[in-house]
């Protein structure tokens, strides 16, 4: 994946992490990622493992799938 779809991703996350009225911090205690980590992959920064990417997934009560549509 390129840094523009790091970036489309996070975005993505961060309007389902909203959507939900979560704030970063109840992402960290839902995902046990640190809220520097969470914003650094919504920033588009790093790279989420696939296990990341899992738990946020199921934090947010979708499929991983949903995370890669970008459309929203």
């Amino acid at each position: 994946m390129n840094s523009e779809n790091f970036l489309k991703l996070g975005h993505k996350i961060k309007y389902l992490r909203c959507k939900n009225s979560m704030s970063q911090f109840d992402l960290s205690l839902k995902t046990g990622l640190t809220t520097r980590t969470i914003s650094r992959i919504e920033c588009g920064q790093i790279d989420p493992k696939y296990s990341t990417l899992l738990k946020i997934s199921e934090a947010l009560n979708l499929e991983l799938t949903e995370l890669f549509i970008f459309q929203f």
